[in-house]
């Protein structure tokens, strides 16, 4: 480029770094323009991420830097969703399952000492959920404790709780289902009363409150996913949440290979004495970058993420908004439909919906099948409650358990539930054409009766 007397003009980089992300911008409107909403023929995902301009340009600003691993943004992430949720410490990590991985293994450290679970111990959660919240359970020599859910909520109760504790029993792991919280104080009174660990499971609830207060904020330790179905996304990506800041420091370990050091990459010696320790059996003076103090692994996030991660963050008042918004036209459009069962929220809630699920009644003159295919085949996109009863999957069957009851809800939601979306990608159009459509399917069907067994 040549200035206006034709002498070469130098550019900073700085100067061409805003030229890039204002290109970015632009790209972005130019890309994103929207098309019209047509009916049976725009498919409406059941869930997905909304992306603005601001979301580009920080993926390529990452991108310009070279921010290829975590770094200054994956730490100001971590400090300002502490903040947003209420919590005293956050780690970022590579997914929500991860995230589980994580909160379950730090429960097993021998740092806990007596608080430790080791393998045998029991851990109470549903049935009918998702696979990687019960996973990391078995996956540390640990023992499942299924309950039965609540139709309606979706959630299990502080009395099935109560009921499913015994002598080995030394932690519970659940979800919020779809954005509904469970009871979360009650629960949490009944953990802190019997002594045992309390993994919240928050993937799907983020900005959801029981009792007016955030959920993720009432376990011993709490996770999030950011994949993209959730309520903000950095692609791949999760978080691990506590208040306990011994508890922190064994997350931080168990994700960064399991060292006993506490420096970022690229950080030599915060703690002063790198080569001051003695540890194990090792010798005295050995490099404490290469100490591992727990069997651990590598979970981390990157800056990429952690970046995405921000400008998504800054969006999740408008985005628990949205979702609240397009779940309460549905519920209000569907009020009263014969053949289903609505959804409800936990009573002293305020969820941050996920979805919105319909169960067939036993009298109703259709299936879940024929619902479902009937909304496939007008583009809307629907999908199951999860894994439905985890223990009816092939996964499972030769695994260690114990049940409590026979599951009889959590069957129910196997056979007759399903969700449709209320992300902030749909539109009032299109949640009144989700509604449309539902009330045509049933107002078709004929009075034959179905007997499916009990519903309560």
């Amino acid at each position: 480029m040549t200035t206006t007397d034709g002498t070469p003009r130098t550019i900073g980089t700085d100067e061409i770094r805003e030229d890039v992300l204002a290109a970015v911008r632009e790209y972005h409107h130019a890309a994103a323009s929207t098309r019209p909403f047509r009916p049976g023929v725009t498919p409406l995902y059941s869930s997905g991420p909304v992306f603005d301009e601001e979301d580009r340009a920080a993926l390529v600003e990452a991108a310009l830097d070279m921010r290829i691993v975590a770094a200054r943004s994956a730490q100001d992430f971590e400090r300002r969703f502490s903040r947003t949720i209420g919590v005293r410490k956050s780690h970022l990590v590579n997914s929500g399952s991860s995230a589980n991985l994580l909160a379950i293994s730090a429960l097993t450290s021998p740092q806990l000492a007596d608080r430790r679970l080791v393998p045998g111990d029991e851990v109470i959660t549903v049935a009918a959920g998702f696979p990687t919240t019960v996973n990391p359970v078995l996956q540390n020599g640990l023992v499942p404790v299924f309950v039965d859910t609540e139709l309606g909520t979706y959630n299990t109760s502080a009395d099935r709780i109560a009921d499913a504790i015994g002598p080995r029993t030394r932690a519970i792991a659940l979800a919020h289902t779809l954005g509904n919280p469970f009871a979360a104080t009650e629960i949490a009174a009944l953990a802190r009363d019997h002594e045992l660990w309390l993994m919240e499971d928050n993937c799907d609830a983020l900005g959801a409150t029981y009792d007016g207060r955030p959920t993720g904020t009432f376990g011993d330790v709490s996770t999030l996913s950011c994949y993209p179905a959730h309520h903000i996304t950095m692609g791949e990506g999760g978080v691990v949440s506590t208040n306990d800041l011994h508890l922190a420091r064994i997350i931080e370990s168990l994700r960064d290979w399991g060292r006993d050091c506490w420096c970022s990459p690229g950080e030599d010696n915060r703690c002063a004495k790198r080569f001051g320790w003695q540890l194990g059996t090792l010798p005295a003076g050995y490099d404490h970058k290469y100490i591992y103090s727990h069997v651990g692994y590598n979970l981390k996030g990157t800056d990429t993420q952690a970046a995405l991660g921000l400008t998504q963050l800054a969006k999740l008042p408008a985005f628990v908004a949205a979702r609240r918004r397009n779940w309460a036209r549905l519920r209000g459009a569907l009020d009263g439909v014969p053949g289903l069962l609505l959804p409800t929220a936990t009573p002293g809630s305020e969820p941050s919906w996920f979805g919105f699920v319909l169960t067939v009644l036993p009298d109703a003159p259709f299936g879940r099948r024929e619902l479902v295919a009937f909304l496939e085949g007008r583009n809307i996109g629907t999908r199951q409650v999860f894994a439905g009863n985890l223990t009816r999957h092939p996964a499972y069957v030769d695994t260690h358990y114990r049940a409590v009851g026979d599951l009889t809800n959590s069957d129910i939601v196997t056979e007759h539930s399903f969700w449709i979306g209320v992300h902030p990608g749909l539109t009032d159009e299109m949640i009144d054409y989700m509604a449309d459509s539902v009330l045509e399917f049933v107002s078709k069907q004929g009075r034959r009766t179905r007997h499916l067994g009990p519903v309560s």
